[in-house]
């Protein structure tokens, strides 16, 4: 598979993903709705909540995110050659220059924020800086740059704003059905329905999940090959990922809700593989950059 091919593949792909979410989404507003009584009402409920959540994600999970992170703004003299590299690739990209910000960790990893190119963050671990070579630097900028480029930081919180809705909705319905009034809809037939519809309230914060985190890793895969793109050099990222992953070092600022972010997941240690990832296996992607 060359790069362009990769780029075309994970974006289709991405794509039929965020709309089997809104889908699921939907009909999980519509379960809601026959469950707990208020029949469609149920189902504008769940676009008004993601309306609701989405406006309050966009305008502020950046910050919130850099906050969380304990990343920090930097000059250009401090770090002359994080801010050239941004610089260079930025052009590359064709995008705004990112603002630059530095974690104190040891830990090698870096992610990308901003809710469009215009607002777009980079933020790496001292670590990082103090492991990678000029073309692994490159390379992992290039990947975050992708990510600022293809919206994927938009994308991602839309994502999450979704699954979280899903887990309010499902939450409120089983408190409506456990503590609410019963009516006759628990007769005949009428039953087995109610049944397949609380089953499928109860399971459905665990699909929203998945959705989730099968989104994280297309994106990654896109960025991955969107970053060999813009270096014109896959083996710079693919030895930037090698020397990632060899790390014994832990994030110490890092949550369940912004793993996703880092360009590796940061809980290492983690037994949670496969479907419950937010981050494709790191040999693959090595693998994939050195067949470009």
């Amino acid at each position: 598979m060359n790069i362009y091919s990769a780029i075309n593949t994970n974006k289709l792909k991405s794509v039929l993903l965020i709309i089997g979410f809104l889908i699921f989404v939907a009909i999980i507003g519509y379960v809601f709705g026959e469950l707990t009584g208020l029949g469609y009402f149920g189902l504008i409920l769940a676009v008004v909540l993601s309306m609701f959540y989405t406006v309050g994600s966009y305008y502020y999970s950046d910050q919130i995110v850099l906050r969380i992170t304990g990343a920090k703004p930097v000059k250009k003299e401090e770090y002359p050659y994080l801010f050239n590299t941004i610089d260079g690739l930025s052009i590359a990209a064709g995008i705004p220059v990112p603002k630059a910000y530095v974690i104190e960790d040891p830990a090698p990893n870096a992610f990308a924020t901003g809710r469009d190119p215009q607002h777009g963050a980079v933020a790496v671990t001292t670590g990082l800086l103090k492991i990678m070579n000029r073309q692994e630097l490159e390379g992992v900028i290039a990947h975050e740059m992708s990510h600022i480029k293809n919206y994927d930081t938009r994308l991602m919180t839309l994502a999450v704003v979704l699954a979280g809705v899903v887990t309010i909705l499902a939450d409120i319905g089983l408190r409506a059905f456990v503590f609410g009034r019963r009516d006759d809809r628990g007769k005949g037939g009428g039953g087995i329905i109610l049944l397949i519809f609380l089953v499928m309230l109860i399971l459905s914060p665990i699909f929203a999940q998945l959705i989730k985190l099968a989104i994280s890793r297309k994106r990654e895969y896109l960025a991955d090959a969107n970053g060999a793109l813009l270096t014109r050099y896959p083996e710079g990222l693919a030895s930037a990922l090698e020397k990632i992953s060899q790390s014994t070092n832990k994030l110490k600022n890092v949550s369940e809700a912004t793993a996703h972010l880092y360009i590796s997941n940061p809980f290492k240690s983690s037994l949670i593989n496969g479907l419950f990832s937010t981050h494709p296996p790191m040999q693959d992607r090595i693998k994939i950059l050195r067949g470009m």
